[in-house]
């Protein structure tokens, strides 16, 4: 996939597929794949960092305070809508001109050797919600193989509040530990008090042993998160404004499915997620109370987000 020897410094080599786009600079390479909605494929020395196409998220897993103060009832959909999501556009902007999508036949009349300084593939999402809205993903590649990832969620009236609101990432195998700098230990909007900037190294993807498995793992006020697997290693870096994040062995509905911990599967993938909104978890008294205010993330409200992999 690498096959970067005909580049010169600072450029984008483009291989228009029949349903696909590949963008290949010196440092890592991407698929981007029109039918699945998506960057399907990113590689970087060699090594695989993607198993399925990076979709919005929407749900966590329950915690024992959302079952007390009837969080699921009032926002079911909102796992639904995490679990299907349809993508309903693509735009394709080379070196900042707006391109018709080159899908077969059309994509024929390229050689395989075209090159560009930026390329932006911007993918149009929307939700299983009642009303619908859209989220829009969009990924800036530049020449010097980073990319650079924003993602904008449209509130709309009706839509009762989210659970979290990022871009998750599922990975080929498990990462053997990942370093960051930010807050230390595990960290939520109205549980950060406790939290010591710093850079911390963890170990595996731990999974907090609740007696019933739920949310877990968060880490607010992230600059850098940098995950390895093997003698390879990607890092995920806040732009202007720092994020949250989780790194686990699971997805937020294998979680919900257990209702013990030896009811978890084997694990087998990394599930990293970037969270640009993260509801509180509460835990004023665990029989009822809701999480304050503050620590709501209303529907009819905007969200941005954020962030570069390099």
């Amino acid at each position: 996939m690498k096959n970067t020897d005909k580049m010169t410094g600072g450029k984008i080599r483009l291989v228009y597929g029949d349903v696909t786009l590949g963008v290949y600079t010196e440092k890592l390479s991407a698929i981007f794949s029109y039918a699945r909605g998506g960057m399907e494929s990113l590689v970087k020395d060699g090594t695989e960092w993607l198993y399925r196409t990076p979709q919005p998220a929407f749900w966590r897993a329950l915690t024992d305070n959302d079952r007390g103060n009837g969080f699921a009832h009032r926002s079911a959909m909102w796992m639904g809508a995490d679990a299907f999501i349809r993508c309903a556009g693509i735009t394709l902007c080379i070196d900042g001109r707006e391109e018709t999508l080159p899908v077969a036949p059309y994509n024929n009349r390229y050689t395989g050797e075209e090159q560009a300084e930026s390329v932006v593939l911007t993918f149009t999402y929307i939700t299983d919600t009642v009303p619908e809205t859209t989220v829009v993903v969009a990924y800036e590649i530049s020449g010097e193989g980073e990319i650079t990832v924003s993602v904008h969620y449209e509130g709309k009236k009706e839509l009762p509040e989210l659970p979290v609101f990022g871009l998750r990432f599922i990975m080929p195998a498990k990462a053997d530990r990942f370093v960051y700098e930010g807050l230390s230990g595990e960290t939520y909007p109205d549980r950060m008090a406790g939290g010591i900037p710093g850079v911390y190294e963890i170990q595996g993807l731990p999974v907090t042993g609740y007696l019933v498995p739920q949310d877990c793992g968060v880490h607010m006020k992230t600059k850098w998160v940098t995950l390895y697997r093997g003698g390879a290693a990607l890092t995920f870096g806040a732009d202007e404004e720092a994020f949250a994040f989780s790194c686990l062995p699971y997805t937020a509905l294998e979680l919900e499915n257990a209702t013990h911990q030896e009811e978890l599967p084997p694990t087998r993938r990394t599930v990293f997620t970037i969270l640009g909104a993260v509801r509180g978890v509460g835990g004023i008294d665990s029989w009822g109370t809701d999480v304050e205010p503050a620590y709501h993330i209303p529907g009819d409200a905007d969200i941005d987000f954020c962030f570069r992999i390099k």
